[in-house]
């Protein structure tokens, strides 16, 4: 009996070690609890499997999903982990139809829209090499984001490659997590997705900052993701831009882990940027639809300077939260005959509730919002719970009456240069990982407009004129 006992011992343990390099510990201690529960092992054997079998899984390291498939070495200083998202859309629009003959190309036509399909790769080498390659397939450029980072520490790290400099808490804030389906005009005026160098970190507790120098606007854009898949290609007229941003959330500074108190400022300089040409200035309604304002009148014909500005706030206490900015891009251009001065102001305030009482501040991390887990998933047919459910109201305000409009060169309309955005919002987030979200979006153009034919597509022409826009945004959206 005694031989048939330790025969036993010896077998299970083998079948364990063996089995930890394809279960979890949670499913090996178990098993050892049970086989001590009915006597087949003593505690001291028990003890001894179990330590066997962690020892073995430490110096193996071990995969996992949590958000993503992920690779962790055995002493925890490397890891690998694939990730991705997909964003599948539909939009809805009250604008007329089209003559083919008039118009090439409509961002205001009724679509579905793979709006993000990313697939890509991140991870730490060491505890001291930080990385990420991740591309778009739904997109124009091969690579959105492929940088490499030496973190010296939490409070020291230096970023290079392409990527998005701390400008801005929306156009920071991942496109999985923001509060409606599109980001606000705010975010347009941000640097976004550009090349070059950063440092950042967080200096002290609640507090983070970013300094960055990174490719310039090109003439073909002044807009966010100017930069992204762009080299500086020339001295003359091609200058750098500096970036500089500080976030702080006081709430987390006193120890109160169940509000959001987070204050910001950015600041960015584009000196000697390429000269304007049409379209370096384009801006459309919330809703991706009408494209409102195309112009580079009064920027004159020289080089020009870009001074980029935004202030940030969030104030959330357990399922409440405000959100709001504020961004000015300035543009200063010396001509012979003058000095020309002038600004674009957009600014916007965005309040959501969660209704399943989920805390605002359980996803918020390193000064932006993050994933939103529900207190009860939703698991499909006969799940228990139901998911995480959010509503939302958003105000945004967009004024370039500071800059002179450029007519439309068909049918004698206007653009529009002071306009009035109202977004109301549900969503409903099933798991960690999932979301659906539905958005109506009202444009106010403030005057009468039959759009705007640019030089190249995407065309934005009206039958009639108009001086509004209805839509309605659906997303379905998934990452890992």
């Amino acid at each position: 009996m005694k031989f048939n006992k330790k025969l036993a011992v010896a077998v299970s343990g083998a079948v364990l070690l063996m089995a930890g390099q394809f279960a979890l510990a949670d499913s090996t201690t178990d098993i050892v609890d049970a086989l001590v529960s009915k006597g087949v092992l003593t505690e001291e054997e028990g003890k001894l499997i179990s330590k066997g079998h962690e020892t073995k899984k430490k110096a193996e390291g071990n995969i996992g999903f949590k958000n993503g498939f992920k690779i962790n070495s055995g002493d925890g200083k490397s890891n690998f982990s694939v990730n991705g998202r997909i964003q599948a859309d539909y939009r809805y629009f009250d604008t007329a139809e089209h003559s083919p003959t008039q118009i090439q190309a409509n961002p205001s036509a009724d679509t579905f829209d793979i709006r993000r399909a990313y697939l890509g790769a991140k991870g730490t080498f060491r505890d001291f090499i930080n990385w990420e390659a991740t591309t778009n397939v739904a997109g124009t450029s091969s690579m959105k984001y492929m940088w490499l980072e030496a973190a010296f520490s939490d409070k020291v790290k230096v970023r290079f490659g392409q990527f998005k400099p701390m400008f801005g808490l929306e156009q920071n804030t991942s496109s999985r997590f923001i509060d409606m389906t599109e980001r606000d005009w705010v975010a347009s005026m941000a640097p976004g997705v550009t090349r070059g160098v950063m440092i950042h970190g967080s200096p002290f507790t609640g507090v983070n900052y970013g300094l960055a120098m990174n490719t310039g606007s090109t003439a073909a854009s002044y807009m966010a993701d100017a930069g992204e898949g762009v080299n500086d290609t020339f001295n003359n007229g091609d200058g750098k831009q500096y970036t500089a941003n500080v976030r702080v959330n006081i709430a987390e500074i006193i120890g109160n882990k169940e509000a959001i108190m987070h204050v910001g400022g950015s600041i960015a300089s584009d000196t000697d940027a390429s000269k304007p040409v049409a379209g370096s200035l384009s801006f459309r309604t919330n809703a991706r639809g009408t494209i409102f304002y195309n112009s580079s009148t009064g920027l004159g014909n020289n080089t020009i300077d870009i001074t980029r500005a935004g202030l940030e706030g969030i104030a959330a206490y357990g399922p409440f939260k405000l959100q709001a900015e504020w961004a000015q891009m300035g543009f200063s251009n010396t001509n012979v005959a003058a000095t020309e001065d002038k600004d674009i102001n957009a600014w916007y305030v965005n309040a959501s509730y969660m209704l399943t009482g989920e805390k605002y501040a359980s996803a918020y991390k390193s000064g932006i919002m993050d994933r939103m887990s529900p207190n009860a998933e939703y698991l499909g047919l006969g799940s228990s719970g139901w998911g995480a459910w959010e509503i939302g109201v958003r105000y945004s305000r967009f004024d370039a009456t500071d800059l002179p409009v450029a007519s439309a060169t068909a049918g004698g309309g206007a653009n529009a240069d002071s306009v009035h955005s109202y977004t109301a919002g549900v969503k409903w987030i099933t798991d960690p990982n999932t979301r659906f979200m539905l958005d109506y979006v009202y444009t106010d153009f403030g005057r009468a407009i039959t759009g705007n034919l640019s030089s190249s597509a995407p065309y934005t022409i009206f039958p009639e004129a108009r001086n509004s826009e209805r839509a309605i945004n659906i997303r379905s959206q998934f990452d890992f």
